[in-house]
């Protein structure tokens, strides 16, 4: 079986769902040549079809480029072969509803370090790492540090990107193990505690106090009144609050009992838990267990999730690229993507080298995230990539070009394959 992709030019590749669309099947080369023959394509609906006549496809050919026509039921792939001769190309696209059209998905990592904390590399090398790797939004979170986020974002802010940093921090309440993620919010919560501990101290208190009826007095009552008033508190900052590694291994044992991870999923205070990330191969049980635990604790509910890398270095050859968040939102403002994602538009993604890439989430977004990881991410990765490359030029001293407009590029990019 042959690509089509390989030498033709397909677009659109997202289209409404049950309605009538056009593709352009156009050469990729100049001197492209179509063997001769006799044409036959074929359209497989890759999930359901509710009748033979939506299967049927209408065909113009002129000279070398193909207008292929047809009725795209409901939500989900459609492969398209073309018989010629003996061989048999292929090539796919995908119909989704309203909702989801006027979407775009968005690749970040919302949870990654830098030399302030543990990691290795600065926050402008962190970004511009990033980029490069296809990722539209990142938000450095150093442990109990907050200005590293800053400090990237201050790098760039005269730069025309398509690439958004977002503020953040790793949050460390005091007497309580678990860490938390502070995605977006305009002020630090480790500065909070850090300057007026005596307001912690009181405010978690009175939170506990009120779980005195329901919880009785086990080191997790406190833990979990502690883990409250800091989820509140990035709420308050405008930010999303994410319960990190739920099942992290330490010497000791997982960094939190089952107890606190009970009590944490059936108040659920926190806006979404990473349910993929942060693990290296030896590690890697903590991702299924996390996977597990979701889908058990959450009860049938549909809690919010995210896919981090909590990288502490972009070249040493660990977690840096194998974990990510695609979140379908409406644009890359943060209040979008920080509402989206509470709204359940968002997916873990597990992409270790060597293996295959999964994805976790509800089955509608999971479905559609592995197509487009596997038919448009490679081409929007690229654009990434070379804005990623200027940038890691513009912190070595290079000046920013004019002509440097990848972000132009990127949205000529989803015009062509989304047809909206």
């Amino acid at each position: 079986m042959i690509n089509l992709d390989n030498y033709f030019r397909i677009y659109p590749k997202i289209v409404k769902a049950d309605t009538k669309a056009t593709l352009t099947l156009e050469p990729r080369f100049s001197n492209w040549r179509l063997p001769d023959g006799e044409y036959k394509f074929t359209h497989y609906p890759t999930n359901y079809s509710s009748k033979e006549e939506y299967r049927y496809i209408e065909v113009r050919r002129n000279a070398n480029r193909f207008y292929i026509e047809g009725f795209f039921e409901g939500e989900q792939e459609h492969i398209i072969y073309l018989e010629v001769g003996n061989r048999i190309l292929s090539f796919s696209l995908y119909s989704v509803k309203d909702d989801l059209l006027y979407r775009t998905p968005y690749k970040g990592d919302i949870h990654i370090h830098t030399y302030y904390s543990d990691g290795i590399e600065s926050p402008s090398y962190v970004a511009s790492a990033s980029r490069r790797i296809g990722l539209d939004f990142l938000s450095i979170t150093d442990h109990r540090k907050y200005f590293p986020s800053i400090e990237a974002i201050d790098t760039f802010k005269n730069l025309d990107l398509g690439f958004k940093l977002f503020p953040g921090e790793e949050v460390h309440p005091p007497n309580n193990p678990i860490h938390i993620v502070n995605f977006g919010g305009i002020f630090s919560i480790n500065e909070l505690f850090e300057k007026d501990r005596e307001t912690y101290d009181r405010e978690v208190s009175e939170i506990e106090e009120s779980l005195k009826e329901e919880i009785s007095d086990i080191p997790e009552r406190y833990q979990l009144a502690s883990s409250v008033w800091c989820f509140n508190k990035i709420r308050e900052s405008g930010g999303l609050g994410v319960f990190a590694h739920p099942f992290w291994r330490v010497r000791e044992g997982y960094y939190i009992s089952e107890r606190l991870l009970d009590l944490l999923y059936d108040k659920t205070p926190f806006d979404a838990v990473e349910i993929v990330g942060g693990y290296q191969m030896h590690e890697l049980i903590s991702n299924n267990l996390q996977v597990v635990s979701y889908y058990e604790k959450a009860k049938g509910r549909s809690i919010p999730v995210v896919g981090v890398t909590d990288a502490h270095g972009c070249d040493t050859g660990n977690l840096f690229g194998w974990y990510y968040t695609v979140v379908f939102s409406s644009s890359l403002e943060l209040k979008d993507i920080i509402e989206s994602i509470k709204s359940g538009y968002s997916v873990g993604v597990e992409s270790i080298p060597g293996r295959e890439t999964r994805v976790y989430g509800n089955l509608r977004l999971t479905l559609f995230t592995q197509f487009l990881i596997r038919e448009i991410f490679p081409i929007h990765d690229k654009i990434c990539e070379d804005e990623g490359k200027a940038m890691m030029r513009y912190i070595m001293g290079e000046s920013w070009e004019a002509s440097n407009s990848y972000k132009k590029a990127l949205e000529s990019f989803y015009s062509l394959y989304w047809k909206r």
